[in-house]
């Protein structure tokens, strides 16, 4: 995989610093309003309607898993970073391919096993993920270790924790036993459905940046900004957890 600036002086880093000092300042008040108890609810008509509902119902958890990925910005935030520097389709696929096989496993086996999870943990190693992968673009790995992990293994490691991240929002919604496996499957199919529906609109939006003649200057800004973003999303199911 491609990676950037390699010899990126002290200057830039303190610019970073910056940057994620500005971010945590901007939502240190949102967290400290109790946000976060809020933070791993489902909506509550959708939650309302399938507590109410049992047996088969395809469509109805179809859309509920796409409308979740969709509106998952910490799910959307890791495959954005995975995506950054693949320009071939093939290998876009590979690393897509990978994440959605190790969500839907941990997904499926998370909810139909009964697998209870701290949801609060869970979306901190998710946010934990995002700064992984930013800090991977950056090759900040090469520079302080010397080694480059590989990233097909983490993409897949990440999307198995992604999806006990899924399955303990599925569980709030109380599914009844009755057609249990079924429900799950056509929601992860709605969950893979709004995974490229959203691939394809970052993707859109990435060719017409990468055309630009300063995408490389501001590709370094956008990944340190993924990495506030993802220490951020830490720190949010971190208080979550301490406080719930």
């Amino acid at each position: 995989m491609t990676h950037l600036f390699p010899g990126r002086g002290r200057s830039a880093w303190l610019s970073g610093l910056r940057l994620f000092l500005h971010l945590l300042a901007g939502t240190l008040l949102y967290l400290l309003l109790g946000a976060i108890a809020h933070a791993h609810g489902v909506a509550e008509g959708d939650k309302g309607y399938i507590q109410e509902i049992s047996g088969t119902h395809l469509l109805p958890f179809t859309y509920l898993g796409a409308k979740h990925m969709v509106t998952g910005y910490d799910h959307l935030l890791f495959l954005a970073g995975v995506i950054f520097f693949l320009y071939k389709l093939k290998d876009i696929a590979l690393y897509v391919t990978l994440f959605a096989v190790g969500h839907s496993v941990t997904m499926l086996y998370g909810v139909y096993a009964g697998v209870n999870v701290n949801a609060y943990l869970i979306d901190a190693i998710i946010g934990l993920s995002v700064v992984y992968k930013a800090l991977d673009n950056l090759g900040a790995y090469q520079r302080w270790f010397g080694v480059q992990p590989d990233t097909r293994i983490a993409t897949l490691i990440f999307g198995l924790f992604h999806g006990f991240g899924l399955a303990a929002k599925i569980q709030e919604f109380e599914i009844a036993s009755d057609g249990l496996l079924p429900n799950l499957l056509a929601f992860n199919v709605g969950v893979e459905i709004g995974q490229l529906l959203a691939l394809c609109v970052i993707l859109i939006a990435m060719g017409y940046w990468r055309r630009t003649a300063g995408f490389l200057k501001h590709a370094y800004t956008a990944n340190v900004a993924l990495m506030c973003a993802g220490f951020l999303l830490i720190g949010y199911q971190l208080t979550g957890l301490f406080i719930s």
